[in-house]
């Protein structure tokens, strides 16, 4: 694995692949490989102006991109069960899911559902539009994947179940390790609510960039107005960062890769796995703790009034 790269992503020809977050970063960079090796890429995009112009960057290197460039804020309930319907009603058959738009270490704000922002967007949001999209992943002919993109910084995190939102006490790196670990919880238990119903063509596959140079960084300290600190973060982007086509490489494995299994976690195996090529790795033993998805889940069915209904999703897979 050592040795993986993004030309052995398989051909993905025939294949329909959701990317949230597809016009910038680590989405930009698995969307061009997706397009290169053949697949219809759903471009899910809070800004359908700068999805365009992505895709259109996109088909300078790659001519023939299919790309379907649609609007997806994943701070809003509303907008994500429509985005959910537009798909829905386009394609017949989801191939994968990759759930990897986010935010990163911003101000205390709210969604438009009144959720704190970096929980609503990087999980909430992800956890809904899953659920609007599941029956038609599990119903596609073949192997189809659901993939998590969390963070290393899930390992500072924790789920504060009494103070979810962080109303009382804001600090923006442990929303994010929140948000982060909720991702990974989500994924687990996914996994196994998959496997108790007996659907065995799904996978849920987890991954992590590392360190990547993108503009998620930059976008916290813009927010806040700190010159000092965005030209921080750009000189330690510069000095420790892997490149963003590097750093999408877990997220690619976990898409596409024959010997990702459900419940696999994957990140690159360089220096403290911030860079390198993609492995299987273990996430912190938060993330495993079968008690506290399950509650998880609960209560973002309950935020989001998103339920899945395993049962009928078993029988959707038996009758594809």
């Amino acid at each position: 694995m050592s040795a993986w790269t993004a030309d052995d992503v398989p051909d993905l020809s025939g294949k329909t692949v959701v990317v949230t977050g597809a016009n910038s970063g680590l989405g930009f960079e698995a969307t061009r490989v997706f397009a290169r090796k053949g697949a219809r890429v759903v471009m899910a995009c809070r800004s359908t102006e700068r999805g365009a112009d992505a895709a259109d960057e996109i088909r300078e290197t790659v001519p023939d991109a299919d790309l379907d460039v649609r609007a997806c804020d994943l701070g809003d309930l509303d907008a994500v069960e429509s985005f959910a319907d537009g798909v829905r009603g386009t394609y017949d058959e989801l191939h994968v899911l990759c759930n990897n738009a986010g935010v990163m270490a911003i101000p205390r704000s709210e969604t438009a559902d009144g959720f704190e922002t970096q929980l609503g967007v990087n999980h909430l949001g992800h956890f809904a539009l899953t659920g609007h999209l599941l029956d038609r992943i599990v119903a596609t002919p073949g192997e189809t994947r659901v993939v998590a993109h969390s963070s290393g910084a899930h390992e500072q995190g924790d789920v504060d179940f009494d103070d979810l939102h962080r109303e009382e006490s804001y600090g923006k790196w442990e929303a994010y390790g929140q948000s982060k670990l909720a991702n990974l919880l989500f994924a687990y238990e996914l996994q196994r609510r998959l496997d108790q119903a007996g659907i065995e063509g799904t996978k849920s596959v987890a991954c992590h960039p590392g360190y990547a140079d993108t503009n998620l960084q930059a976008r916290g300290p813009e927010m806040e107005g700190s010159t000092l600190k965005l030209y921080a973060m750009k000189a330690a982007n510069t000095v420790l960062a892997q490149s963003a086509e590097r750093g999408a490489l877990p997220m690619l494995y976990a898409a596409t890769a024959p010997d990702a299994a459900g419940g696999d976690y994957i990140g690159p195996g360089g220096l403290f796995n911030m860079r390198g090529a993609p492995e299987k790795q273990r996430s912190n033993d938060k993330s495993y703790d079968e008690e506290r998805a399950e509650r998880l889940w609960a209560v973002s069915e309950d935020l989001t009034g998103v339920s899945f209904d395993f049962d009928a999703l078993a029988k959707r897979r038996v009758e594809a």
